[in-house]
């Protein structure tokens, strides 16, 4: 096993140390543009806004919001199983810091990660001091990784899942790629692909486990029940669905399809839910185009008998919308961006319908639409027929939402061999 650093991992030190100036300003202007404060900011060079707590101290770095989120049921537990520790969850996107402010488990607090570069990199390190540190899904940052296991940190990749691209990428380098992965004293994988992927990029055998998808075993999103009722009260008694985190390219398809279900239902609510709200002005031209008449959520607009499109252009509020209607659309599927997280919809009891682009997520798309839980369309026409199936036959959609909720139920029954697995690999203990 190769233990010495590459002349490619130099190289990548040496380029970051030129670029680090053009990177701050790039992560500086996307924070500040987010409304995040200056304090917080410098956080991304290492300065910590928070004081460490004392005692043991568990990090988890993820990516942004669905990596972050699925992590907090784990940290539930493992709080359980270690009632002193402390943890800490850094994540690099505004979005995912305000959804995680408002979930954050007991002893838990969040702050954005430092910049993959020497100065921020040390500094984050030598305030927070971690016991053990947890990378979640992709997050594989060089130098951030090496200096952690240099300080003797024992490192997990957890959820583990490498693009095609990105295992390419490394195996064209397999000595820095070893140089890398040795560092982890854990992969825990989502399926038996990334396991083998990891094999061939260098990872040691022994540490590599197959295991589960994380988010499966995260906890229903909550549900705001103010808000809940008052959109109730709106809706009556009209046949609604919803399309959920929808991006660029995916809106005109199922604005098609909505247009098509109007003809049968005159009275049907589409709730929209961008996954990025802040594209709201360009959906809303495309409502505009289809001759449907749109309201936001974020303007505060009421749900009218004329309102035939409703934008849930919010943030944090998915898991209310989900409550609210047992049929979604889950979309990054239609174009090839590889899906999300189709047990968030399935928790609350939906049953899910996705494009066929949800790579990310195939092996958890595969149990769901085997058993009739989700069903994969490919146009606007399989869409509203779809749709169209589970409004007119209940018995039909009763079936397929149990379904989606069984699958669900099976999956989160692994969190405690998760918990068992990290302890023992982190030296975690009481």
């Amino acid at each position: 096993m190769d233990a010495r650093p590459t002349l490619i991992y130099h190289a990548y030190r040496a380029a970051t140390a030129l670029l680090s100036p053009l990177l701050w300003r790039t992560v500086h202007k996307k924070l500040q543009a987010a409304g995040v404060p200056p304090k917080r900011q410098r956080e991304r060079l290492g300065y910590a806004s928070l004081p460490r707590p004392d005692g043991q101290l568990i990090w988890f770095h993820a990516a942004s919001v669905g990596e972050s989120l699925s992590v907090l049921s784990l940290i539930k537990r493992l709080g359980t199983r270690l009632p002193d520790a402390q943890f800490l969850i850094t994540s690099g996107t505004p979005t995912s810091a305000a959804l995680i402010e408002k979930r954050l488990p007991p002893r838990t607090r969040h702050q954005y990660p430092p910049l993959d570069t020497a100065g921020p990199v040390r500094r984050f390190l030598d305030h927070w001091r971690p016991d053990a540190g947890i990378f979640v899904e992709s997050e594989i940052w060089p130098r951030l990784i090496i200096e952690s296991a240099d300080r003797s940190v024992p490192l997990a990749l957890l959820n583990a899942r490498l693009s095609e691209k990105s295992v390419a990428g490394w195996q064209k380098r397999p000595k820095t790629a070893r140089f890398i992965l040795n560092k982890f004293r854990l992969f825990l994988t989502q399926n038996d692909k990334t396991a083998t992927n990891l094999l061939s990029m260098g990872a040691p055998s022994d540490r590599v486990q197959p295991g589960t998808n994380l988010k499966a075993m995260s906890e229903p999103l909550p549900v705001d029940k103010t808000a809940m009722t008052t959109i109730k009260s709106q809706i009556g008694d009209r046949p609604v669905w919803i399309a959920s985190s929808t991006h660029a390219g995916e809106e005109e398809t199922i604005l098609a399809a909505h247009a098509n279900l109007l003809k049968r239902w005159s009275n049907l609510l589409l709730l929209l839910i961008p996954r990025h709200p802040e594209r709201r002005d360009e959906v809303t031209a495309l409502i505009t185009q289809t001759n449907q008449t749109g309201a936001l959520r974020s303007k505060d607009h009421p749900i009218t008998a004329q309102t035939q499109v409703y934008m849930a252009d919010t943030l944090g509020e998915l898991g209310t919308w989900y409550a609210l209607c047992p049929i979604v659309f889950l979309g990054g599927s239609l174009k090839e961006i590889g899906g999300h997280n189709p047990f968030e919809p399935a928790q609350a009891g939906a049953a899910v319908i996705t494009g066929p682009g949800y790579f990310n997520f195939a092996e958890t798309f595969a149990p769901l639409v085997k058993s009739g839980g989700a069903v994969e369309i490919h146009s606007a026409d399989d869409l509203s027929t779809a749709v169209a199936h589970w409004l007119s036959d209940e018995t039909a959609l009763t079936t397929a939402r149990a379904a989606a909720k069984s699958c669900v139920n099976t999956q989160a029954t692994a969190l405690d061999k998760v918990t068992d697995t990290l302890c023992q690999a982190l030296n975690l203990t009481p």
